[in-house]
């Protein structure tokens, strides 16, 4: 079974939302913590602290590699903004959350989504089903395969122009 794209474009970044019926302070742990982001996405070390560099294991990547991100902004419980850069792609990814009635809302940026050779054919679409199941407490989480590359045209179309966003 493949989930309905729900990411947009807004200028140049890749804008994915979720809601939860979590605490703020509870996804915010999920997002930051080592031994929660382990879970759902990868375990990091370093020192926290904007301006600070932290060593992310991809937890689910084939050979499972390390990246280095430095930490541009952290605003506990609202948003985390974290860069990295290699020879053909600078990333900045960030994480906001907003208190929303008895639970909170999520909006994952990959910022300028493009490469430097004008293409990004993997946006991060399997970020946000792990901490979804483990936040929610859900027995199954959707599979990478569910997002890429079943969702690849969708998100390639919404960067050429030819994909309708969904709200």
């Amino acid at each position: 079974m493949t989930s309905q794209p729900t990411g947009r474009i807004r200028g140049n970044d890749l804008v994915l939302s979720r809601r939860f019926r979590a605490s703020i302070e509870d996804v915010w742990t999920s997002i930051t913590e080592p031994s929660s982001t382990a879970r759902w996405f990868g375990r990091w070390e370093g020192k926290p602290g904007v301006g600070n560099e932290i060593r992310i294991q991809m937890g689910f990547e084939d050979g499972q590699p390390w990246l280095t991100k430095t930490i541009e902004a952290c605003e506990p419980p609202h948003r985390l903004v974290l860069t990295a850069v290699n020879s053909s792609v600078t990333s900045r990814l960030e994480l906001g959350l907003k208190a929303i009635g008895d639970g909170c809302e999520l909006e994952f940026v990959h910022h300028a989504i493009r490469s430097r050779t004008g293409r990004r054919d993997r946006p991060g679409l399997g970020v946000l089903p792990r901490p979804a199941r483990r936040i929610t407490r859900r027995r199954t989480t959707p599979t990478f395969d569910t997002y890429y590359p079943a969702q690849k045209a969708y998100f390639l179309g919404l960067t050429s122009g030819s994909a309708t966003p969904q709200p």
